[in-house]
């Protein structure tokens, strides 16, 4: 049975949000997610309530056990830094293969989803900027024209979704990444398999300082957070 379009969008934006609750610790790890308390919360049923927390299952940052219900999974930083490392892998293997085969409608795609980055940063909207990035990553994979690979590169990109969006919140983020999207658009339009490899890799990859800054950004957000509820409560 095909889901209704509304159902899907309505799930989708739940979601969206509980992800960004998760990482940003109003749901720390081991909190039990109670279908009930989240359906009075956004005034919705317990199916879309439902529908949402099996996604995040799926993209692992959810535990559902029988008859006992929903818990946030513990996803420490050290594991989310492996989790990248593996996700930089994947993604210059994408770029190394995209520039070997890239057609000239992929191409015109992706430089359309660069443009649109473009469009965002300049609009200073990081959001629009997010899902204009994830547009041009799905494109490169697509490129790749390994559908084994790019199977790989989204689910894992899923995973790190709620993470790589927060990561565009740290200061001067969206610029550097979008002068990193300059240098991969070249490197695959070029032909040039090494080049888009290591910019991708370097695209994706979280070290030294932007690891510094990554972790201070969730930090940042933790304690945000925690301040509203503090608030909140008083």
């Amino acid at each position: 049975m095909t889901k209704h379009p509304t159902r899907t969008r309505r799930a989708q934006a739940l979601r969206e949000m509980l992800e960004n609750d998760i990482a940003t610790g109003r749901y720390p790890a081991g909190s039990r997610l109670d279908e009930v308390t989240l359906a009075n919360r956004f005034e919705v049923s317990r199916t879309p309530i439902r529908e949402a927390l099996i996604e995040l299952s799926v993209a692992g940052l959810v535990e559902i056990r029988p008859r006992r219900g929903s818990f946030v999974r513990d996803i420490g930083i050290a594991r989310l830094i492996e989790m990248f490392e593996v996700m930089a892998d994947l993604e210059a293997s994408c770029g190394r293969l995209a520039a070997r085969r890239i057609t000239s409608v992929e191409l015109a795609r992706l430089k359309a989803a660069h443009e649109a980055c473009t469009e965002a940063q300049r609009g200073g909207d990081p959001d629009a900027y997010f899902r204009a990035n994830q547009t041009f990553h799905e494109t490169i994979y697509a490129a790749s024209h390994n559908g084994f690979l790019a199977e790989q590169a989204l689910h894992l990109q899923n995973r790190l979704k709620v993470y790589r969006r927060l990561q565009l919140r740290v200061p001067n983020r969206v610029a550097n990444s979008l002068a990193e999207h300059d240098q991969i658009v070249g490197a695959i339009a070029a032909g040039d398999a090494a080049a888009a490899a290591e910019a991708m890799r370097q695209h994706v990859l979280i070290q030294g300082e932007r690891f510094n800054d990554f972790v201070a950004s969730v930090a940042a957000h933790r304690q945000e957070t925690s301040a509203e509820q503090i608030n909140a409560a008083e």
